[in-house]
């Protein structure tokens, strides 16, 4: 049979072979479609989850700072902001006092120069750096979407803060080692996870007044709207998007088909992790991933092709980092990969980069997906148990007795 794997911005048509160990394709739920979303949000705007509407609380302000996702992220910014921005004008805010301030994080910039300045140390030593525009503006909104994140438990709400608008010194905190290797750093975890919680804290100290997050489905319409209080709006999306995103495999697999969501996500191969790390956890111990990712921006950042250009072996790598030898910008989606990779081979499908870069990388380059597919099988036998994840990350991977 064949399948569109989620691939650059155009997908990608496989072939699949059906064996008797063959458990199918496996695709997150899809939520209704919100028919009017732009009606639906103005409704939001006046009617928000535990906070007053936000015309509300822009009564009687100076100025307004909204945070809005670079274009790594499939946020609908042509939906959310005409009506978040009427509300603002129609409180008395003008157009000239209000900022739009998009959060790269640490990703190439989207626009000019970093802005990162001094917020306080907060007292359990995270050290709390965000934009100086975004601190000091009388109003403070987030924007965003909420999905399935490697570390975060989910996107959204907090992350518009860190990293989305942190400086260096506080990614240096939140991506070090020990923070990457903690076992509740993991998709779809929020209680005990340290990334979640330290991101809250950061909240607070930077201040955040309203947020708007919304779902999305696989063709990245929306699904829901959460506008209001910047926790309990954001703790409203991820409880709907749970039902939705959670897959349970009885028995683990021998090996696994997947992508990273394709374009915008698969633009390199530092985001690649994402669907990287989302795999392993329904695969036997040395099950093999195979991926699909454009990376048509090649590997991605100059700091982290020399990052990798410094991994002799995955294991040595993983040892030098937990010593702290050195710390790099990036290094924490090398840290990631290499982690998966010291259980899991990773076999990586892409037109972004090189066989030769590919298997510098300590990634076994495949030249099509079918022929890889045949030679796990080949490796595992007729019998082998897989399945194919044609959303990547969108999906949430469970055993059923994790």
């Amino acid at each position: 049979m064949e399948i569109t794997l989620r691939y650059g911005h155009d997908g990608l048509q496989v072939r699949l072979p059906e064996t008797p160990g063959y458990q199918g394709v496996l695709r997150p739920r899809e939520a209704p479609v919100i028919p009017q979303p732009d009606t639906s949000l103005a409704k939001a705007l006046q009617h928000p989850i535990e906070c007053q509407p936000l015309a509300t609380l822009a009564a009687g302000k100076k100025n307004a700072c909204i945070v809005i996702s670079d274009v790594t992220r499939p946020v609908p910014n042509t939906t959310i902001l005409p009506p978040l921005l009427s509300a603002l004008e129609h409180a008395g805010l003008q157009p000239d006092n209000i900022l739009i301030l998009i959060a790269t994080g640490i990703h190439r910039p989207n626009e000019g120069q970093e802005l990162v300045n001094l917020v306080g140390n907060i007292s359990d030593g995270v050290p709390a750096y965000v934009n100086r525009h975004y601190v000091e503006a009388d109003l403070k909104i987030l924007t965003g979407f909420i999905e399935p994140h490697m570390w975060a438990g989910y996107s959204g709400g907090r992350k518009s803060i860190l990293p989305g608008i942190s400086s260096i010194d506080t990614l240096e905190y939140m991506h070090g080692p020990e923070m990457i290797a903690h076992p509740n750093t993991v998709y779809g975890a929020l209680e005990g996870n340290p990334f979640h919680e330290a991101g809250l804290t950061i909240m607070e100290k930077a201040g955040a007044d309203f947020i708007v997050n919304v779902t999305l489905n696989t063709s990245k319409n929306i699904t829901g709207i959460f506008a209001g209080h910047p926790v309990k709006a954001h703790l409203a999306g991820c409880r709907f998007l749970a039902p939705f995103c959670v897959h349970t495999l009885d028995e683990p697999l021998d090996f696994i088909v997947t992508t990273n969501s394709g374009a915008p996500l698969d633009c390199n191969l530092y985001q690649t992790v994402k669907g990287i790390t989302g795999a392993a956890p329904v695969l036997k111990d040395q099950g093999t991933i195979l991926i699909a990712s454009a990376c048509f921006e090649g590997a991605g950042s100059p700091e982290y092709c020399n990052i990798l250009t410094l991994v002799d072996t995955p294991q040595h790598f993983i040892e030098r980092l937990m010593a702290k030898e050195f710390f790099i910008p990036d290094q924490w989606c090398a840290q990631e990969t290499y982690q998966v990779m010291l259980k899991h081979p990773v076999w990586l499908y892409t037109e972004g980069l090189s066989k030769t870069a590919v298997e510098g990388y300590h990634f076994t380059p495949v030249n099509t997906m079918e022929q890889a597919i045949d030679k796990l099988l080949a490796i595992y036998g007729h019998e082998a148990r897989w399945a194919v994840v044609p959303d990547g990350p969108l999906l949430i991977l469970k055993l059923s007795q994790q």
